[in-house]
């Protein structure tokens, strides 16, 4: 059985996708840039500093990239983040986690504002050890950066850690530094997406992995 488990929040415990792709869109809208929806959707799950060079290059990164970046901040926080919920089943997947004596980390590219208020709205704040944020990283997933911080936290070996997220991007940065990944589907990302970028089990959201927990790599299956 794993000892330590590491969360990602966007998609995996947080129905945020959507709001993050919004933010993006009505973002680089101000700014002049018409990005479709689904292509940002689909870049969701990295930071800012990954997703902006997938739409901006040379000098429009250069002079846009920071005030479409501050933008979606500033519309994610204060016109979406406020209506967003947590999925069904993350209190008590944590809590049967912690009966069992795993030791939980959450590590988004979220700021750490953004972060406590994930925490309380998935109400887990009591049973997490720790969690990392987009401060404790140089570089946002795929790079491994923020995973590798909240592995050095709970100062385990890789090998007996498992990832939980909802992205492609999750498990490539996860597989960098030999963490395995579940994959959810909650984050609306393709089952072929998420096991070509490396997930070993896949479960619908926190609710369906807690239903059938014993079957999971998190249960030492």
């Amino acid at each position: 059985m794993p000892r330590g488990a590491i969360f990602d929040i966007d998609g995996t415990l947080i129905d945020s996708v959507d709001a993050h792709a919004e933010a993006w869109q009505r973002a680089f809208a101000r700014h002049g840039y018409d990005i479709g929806f689904a292509d940002l959707r689909s870049q969701i799950g990295k930071g800012g500093d990954q997703l902006l060079p997938t739409f901006l290059s040379g000098e429009a990164l250069t002079r846009d990239g920071p005030k479409v970046d501050a933008a979606h901040g500033e519309i994610f926080k204060q016109a979406l983040l406020p209506h967003l919920t947590a999925f069904p089943g993350v209190r008590p997947l944590f809590q049967h986690l912690r009966d069992r004596g795993t030791r939980i980390a959450l590590a988004s590219s979220a700021k750490a504002e953004e972060l406590d208020v994930y925490t309380e709205m998935a109400a887990v704040g009591d049973l997490i050890e720790t969690a990392t944020s987009s401060a404790d990283a140089e570089k946002s997933k795929p790079h491994p950066d923020i995973f590798a911080a909240a592995l050095a936290r709970l100062d385990l070996p890789a090998s007996q850690v498992v990832v939980v997220g909802d992205s492609p991007y999750d498990a490539e940065a996860a597989g960098k530094i030999g963490l395995r990944t579940i994959g959810l589907l909650c984050g609306g990302f393709p089952e072929a997406d998420l096991r070509a970028a490396g997930c070993i089990a896949l479960f619908a959201d926190p609710a369906d992995l807690l239903r059938r927990f014993d079957d999971s790599p998190l249960a030492g299956a």
